[in-house]
């Protein structure tokens, strides 16, 4: 997980560092605490984190990688960092994870939100940003500036620290779409643009525009072929526009996955 986290993740953590817990019940899940291992077993170890009970770390918690036997990651008196993953204060019972939480959950995520995320990949059609979420989110080249750009790597660079917004997401999909021209000022030039049209109601020459009007039997022409060319037109871009939506998916999904295998 990269370094840079989401602003809301940040205040998170540092409020959880910042604690000081002295008893089970004033604990909160992702609370980070030290403690110092005391006892292996098969199915974990066991932990003294200073609240006159030990937690428990699973052994599918002691890190990413698959852990065979608990004695190849701890021993008795190893001092470890842990994250808090659940607490029963009624059975005094306290589950630890290794693993460093995500800063961002699924159910987190709310369209609109702002984040900090770090720039990780730049392809043709946008560009990856981790903001410390399960999955990178996509900011669509249209979505990066309110100019027109080329390709990404004209305004970011692998690295950069940006300011995004949510679009939307999918759980089922593992997809999360940003915005960065969403948090940025509109230029005053297209601000203007949009209210330099003006439209009169009153025809200048009332009598220049009856002599041009069309008969009846031209009306009529015209609608039955403009009706019949605006179907058919609409037809074929609706159809041009779900071919090119589906291969932008597949393409996006195809860089996400090769992104997880690498």
């Amino acid at each position: 997980m990269s370094e840079e986290l989401t602003e809301a993740g940040a205040a998170e953590t540092e409020q959880a560092e910042a604690a000081t817990p002295s008893s089970l019940s004033d604990l909160k899940r992702k609370t980070v605490l030290q403690g110092k291992v005391t006892r292996l077993e098969l199915y974990g170890a066991f932990i003294d984190v200073g609240l006159g009970t030990d937690a428990l770390v699973h052994i599918s918690q002691l890190g990413k990688d698959h852990v065979n036997r608990v004695a190849d990651v701890l021993n008795i008196g190893d001092e470890v960092t842990v994250w808090v993953d659940k607490v029963d204060p009624e059975r005094g019972q306290v589950m630890v994870t290794m693993i460093e939480p995500l800063a961002v959950e699924w159910s987190d995520l709310k369209e609109g939100n702002a984040y900090t995320g770090t720039v990780t990949r730049l392809e043709n059609f946008g560009a990856f940003i981790n903001i410390g979420a399960e999955r990178e989110g996509l900011v669509h080249i249209s979505e990066l500036s309110h100019d027109y750009v080329k390709h990404p790597s004209e305004v970011l660079t692998v690295g950069d620290e940006v300011q995004v917004q949510v679009l939307g997401f999918s759980r089922r999909k593992r997809r999360i779409d940003l915005s960065i021209k969403a948090l940025l000022a509109k230029p005053e030039a297209q601000v203007a643009e949009t209210h330099v049209v003006e439209y009169d109601d009153e025809p200048e020459d009332d009598e220049g525009e009856m002599e041009d009007m069309p008969t009846a039997m031209e009306i009529a022409l015209r609608r039955a072929m403009g009706d019949s060319y605006k179907s058919g037109g609409r037809d074929r871009d609706k159809r041009r526009k779900q071919k090119y939506k589906a291969q932008q998916d597949d393409i996006i999904n195809r860089t996400l996955r090769a992104g997880e295998e690498n």
